[in-house]
Formats: C-alpha cells, structure tokens, sequence
C-alpha cells in the first residue's frame, strides 16, 4: 500500500485500526508511508515502526534521488521492499552500488526475501538500470536472478 503524500501523523489511529484487522488474513502486505513525518519526527517513526513490526508488516524503503528526508532504513520484517527512484543521471549506478553492498549485509544479518522496484522519471534507463543492479547483485550474494533483456 502506498499512502498519499497528504496521509501523516494525524492519522496514525487510522493506521492502527487497519494494520490490527489486517491479522485476519493471510496475505502479506507492504506500506509506504509517504509524508516525512512519518520518518523524521522520532516519537512517530519510532511508533509506527514498533507497529508495523509487531504485525508483520513491512515498512517500505524509499529512496528517490534529491529526496533525503523520505530515507530511512528500518527494516520491519525479514522482507526488504525497496522502491527506489533515479534520477536519469550518472550518480545512479553509484547509488545501486551502495544498496548492493547494504543489500549483501542484510543478507547475513537474517533477510529473507527481497523486492527491489526500479524506476524514474524518464523511463528509458529503468530496464539498463535494472539490469545493472541485478548483475551486482548477483556477484555480490551469489544469487541467479534472470537479467532482463536490454536489446528490444
């Protein structure tokens, strides 16, 4: 789920509410949580965290070139879901060499599984990028993700 960027604080009772009926089903889920507060006031973030972990949900990583209020790095679940946007620029492949490298930590440090979605404004680099990210990776963890194919 990805909330609307008007979506904050005020409404945590909301969040609450949901993220506790959500136990009666059997599916995971993932939230995104898109208003800064929710990352940079400590007393909140650290809430939401403690809430999203308790009930096995997990928290979105969100890393969007020239938008550093929206990171953080509070892994929730053994599940990392990094929704990562680049800025059509030469420092991308630098920043999807540094998650590689974190990426490889978490791994030894217990993480399960892993979904890493890649895209920016202008489109045309995300299937090179993507490719890029998941050849490093590959090397990195010894893992054999399919590279897709940046010909068509």
């Amino acid at each position: 789920l990805q909330m609307h960027n008007n979506f904050g604080a005020k409404d945590f009772d909301r969040v609450e509410h949901f993220v506790e009926n959500w136990k009666q089903y059997d599916t995971p889920l993932a939230m995104e949580f898109r208003k800064e507060e929710w990352h940079t006031d400590p007393a909140v973030s650290s809430r939401l965290y403690d809430l999203l972990e308790s009930n096995g949900i997990t928290n979105i990583l969100v890393d969007t070139a020239g938008r550093r209020d929206l990171m953080h790095m509070r892994l929730t679940t053994p599940t990392a879901f990094i929704r990562w946007v680049g800025a059509n620029h030469e420092s991308d492949r630098a920043r999807l060499d540094e998650w590689v490298e974190r990426i490889a930590s978490w791994k030894k440090q217990g993480l399960q599984n892993l979904y890493f979605f890649v895209h920016q404004n202008l489109e045309r680099e995300s299937p090179l990028l993507s490719a890029y990210f998941i050849e490093k990776l590959n090397q990195k963890i010894g893992s054999d993700l399919a590279i897709p194919n940046t010909l068509a």
